[in-house]
This record gives C-alpha cells, sequence and structure tokens, in this order.
C-alpha cells in the first residue's frame, strides 16, 4: 500500500527535482564549448573561480544580511506569535489569518507595494514629512528653533530597503512556527514562575524562551534559507552596492551566459545551506541528549 502511494510522489520528485539538480550539478563542472553547447570537463576551475575574494565577499554579506533578517524576524515574531497564543479564542483566527494574509498576494506586487512605501514621494516620506511640517511648528511655542524644510530620506535602493523588504517577506515564516511551538506551552509554568517572584522579562527567558526552542529552531531555517537565495527583493529594492549571492548566480545564467561557473557558484550556495542545517541539527541533537 505505502510504495503504491508512493511510487508517483517519488518518480515525480526524481523527474523534476533530482535529474534536473544533478544536471546542473554536472555543469558546475564543466566549460562552454561554445554558446550553446556546454562541455562536461570535469574542471573545478568554476569552483576555484567562485572562491576569488570578490564572490566570497558578496556571499559574506548575503550571510549578514540573511542573518540580520533572521534576528530582526525573531525580535518582531516572538511577541506576535505570544500575543496570538495569549489572544482569546474569538479573535485568534482572525490573527493567524492576518499572519497568513501576505501569502495571498504574489510576491511581485507585494514588493512592488514596499517601491511605493519607501521611495522619495512615497507614503514614508509623506508621513514623516506631515509630521515634522506639524509638530516641527509647535517648537517655537516652547522657545526652540522651528525646524528647516523636510528633506526626504533616502529609503530606497540601499541595503536597509533589502533588509526591510525581507523581513517584511520571510516575517510569517517567522511567526507560524513559533505560534505552533508556544500553543503547546504549558501555561501553569508561567504562572508558576511569576508566582515564585520572577518578572516577565526573566520568565520570557528562562521559561517561555528554552520550551519554544523547537519553533525557534525551525523558524530560523525557514527564515533563514529562503533569505540567503532571495533575489527578487534586493533585486528590485537594493542599490549597485546591496546585490546579493543569488543576483550574481542569476547574471552568470542570463547575461554572462556563463552557466558552468553560476552552477558553481549555485551549489556552493547549496552547501553552505546544507552544512548550515546540519550544523543546527547536530546542536538540536547535542542539547536534547543533556536534556
Amino acid at each position: 500500500m505505502f510504495a503504491a502511494v508512493a511510487t508517483v510522489p517519488t518518480l515525480w520528485l526524481i523527474g523534476f527535482f533530482i535529474v534536473p539538480l544533478g544536471i546542473v550539478w554536472l555543469y558546475s563542472f564543466g566549460t562552454n564549448a561554445s554558446l550553446t553547447e556546454i562541455e562536461i570537463s570535469g574542471t573545478f576551475s568554476n569552483y576555484s573561480r567562485a572562491l576569488d575574494p570578490l564572490y566570497l565577499g558578496i556571499l559574506w554579506k548575503s550571510i549578514l544580511v540573511a542573518a540580520a533578517t533572521t534576528v530582526i524576524c525573531i525580535v518582531v515574531g516572538f511577541p506576535v506569535a505570544l500575543a496570538i497564543v495569549f489572544s482569546s479564542n474569538k479573535w485568534k483566527p482572525w490573527l493567524l489569518l492576518a499572519i497568513m494574509l501576505p501569502f495571498w498576494t504574489n510576491l511581485l506586487i507585494r514588493t512592488y507595494a514596499l517601491i511605493a512605501v519607501l521611495r522619495r514621494e512615497g507614503y514614508a516620506n509623506q508621513s514623516l514629512g506631515w509630521l515634522h511640517d506639524n509638530l516641527g511648528g509647535l517648537l517655537p511655542l516652547v522657545g526652540l528653533p522651528a525646524p528647516g524644510a523636510y528633506e526626504p530620506l533616502e529609503l530606497l535602493y540601499n541595503n536597509f530597503a533589502v533588509i526591510f523588504g525581507l523581513v517584511y517577506v520571510h516575517l510569517p515564516f517567522m511567526v507560524l512556527p513559533l505560534y505552533a511551538a508556544l500553543d503547546r506551552l504549558d501555561k501553569s509554568l508561567i504562572e508558576a514562575s511569576l508566582d515564585l517572584g520572577a518578572g516577565h522579562f526573566r520568565t520570557l527567558l528562562a521559561i517561555v524562551a528554552p520550551l519554544a526552542a523547537p519553533g525557534i529552531i525551525s523558524g530560523v531555517i525557514i527564515t533563514f534559507v529562503p533569505a540567503l537565495g532571495a533575489y527578487l527583493t534586493p533585486d528590485l529594492l537594493g542599490g549597485p552596492d546591496s546585490q546579493m549571492i543569488a543576483n550574481v548566480i542569476e547574471r552568470q545564467f542570463k547575461r554572462a551566459n556563463d552557466w558552468p561557473f553560476g552552477a558553481a557558484l549555485s551549489f556552493i550556495l547549496m552547501y553552505a545551506t546544507f552544512i548550515a542545517i546540519a550544523f543546527q541539527a547536530m546542536k538540536s541533537r547535542q542539547a536534547e541528549a543533556r536534556q
């Protein structure tokens, strides 16, 4: 019975995932024989070229941006997940729906909406300009000089815009695993901690966070990995100095027509991701063994 059910998904996985991935992996050991042909020669020159300081610097910057995105998602998502857990049964489904609502809209549309918010004439600068003009007019009333004309902030086409966009896109991926872990939490432990004199912050760090560790680990993985390989957000929101490794890979396949080098960069990113996941799994097993 299991074999009959698993046959079709297994064939689909092999035919449309493993085989194409294997072909791209073989490309990483090849060279361009012509504009349309790739010769699989077994060379490691593409991998050695990928270790050039220029590309390593871009990869390292991508890791830092993905890490910053993950940390911000944890800081923002943990209180949100906690608030949903402790909300009433009437409001909990609606709050979860609000978290999942962005999935109903295409990523490209959401990214262009962010451009409308962050550009110089966008809603963010318009709101800040309104606050500047209205609240700034109150300063002479308290003996302070009136501020000058409002200068719009450069909120777009820089690293800030990239991280802001990545947090906006990946925040639901952090909130949902955290909610799943916190919802199974024994709330009597929190009450006992508070009754014994621990404050809310200490209870959060000493009781809630360790018990929610599986959700935190899951959220970190499914946030960090997609953010590391993000292409659309840095391409549309970032500037010349804000490109990530996925944008470099895209240029190799499209503009430079250097598929072997693009394949090598892709698999270096994949190797790094597998190593990070394996390291996290090893740490999780060690933590479970100590408990």
